[in-house]
């Protein structure tokens, strides 16, 4: 049964509500088939002109060595022996990365269309994960802008990453942070 066969017992309120980002993973492999059916119902995200300007670079199991060394050239000398094992072992214990890539249109207003869009697939990512008991966190760190990053694991001239998605079984799922209510931020203009 594929995932858009399923459906999930709650409601999609729920869904929203229940989803946390997961930065604690068990060691279960995630398969590359379950990934690429999440995929598959993320690309569902609604973009502008049907332009879909999204591309995807899955790093699991040995690829993910590729992927910590690739982080880890970023880092100064000095960064590198303050945190670079750590965080290597870090990426090491992650089953999944998926770096999300847009490609950058030239005019501004198609290029935050486009922003937009790439963010709304990764929610519809996020939660289709976490409906499948998957844990997701969305991670915009340094070196997703670093020149020696870019080359390492792909990236071409006119492309954007959006986000790199740390993916896997929870080993732990952090408590409800509460949010402000929507009225506190909400300004009503309306007619007498």
């Amino acid at each position: 049964m594929s995932l858009l066969e399923m459906k999930y017992a709650g409601s999609i309120v729920d869904l929203i509500k229940e989803r946390r980002s997961i930065r604690a993973f068990n060691n279960d492999p995630v398969s590359t088939e379950l990934l690429q059916e999440l995929l598959n119902v993320a690309v569902w995200a609604p973009n502008h002109g049907n332009r879909q300007p999204w591309r995807f670079i899955l790093y699991k199991g040995e690829g993910r060595v590729a992927f910590a060394d690739a982080m880890i050239q970023t880092y100064s000398a000095e960064d590198k022996v303050k945190y670079g094992q750590h965080k290597w072992d870090y990426f090491m214990k992650v089953p999944a990365h998926l770096v999300v890539i847009m490609k950058e249109d030239p005019r501004q207003k198609q290029w935050d269309e486009d922003y937009g869009a790439v963010c709304a697939l990764i929610q519809n990512f996020q939660l289709a994960a976490w409906e499948q008991g998957l844990g997701v966190v969305w991670k915009t760190n340094n070196y997703n802008y670093a020149p020696k990053f870019h080359q390492s694991v792909g990236i071409q001239p006119g492309e954007k990453i959006v986000g790199i998605l740390h993916i896997g079984y929870p080993a732990s799922v952090p408590p409800v942070q509460p949010r402000k209510p929507a009225e506190e931020l909400l300004t009503i203009i309306d007619s007498k």
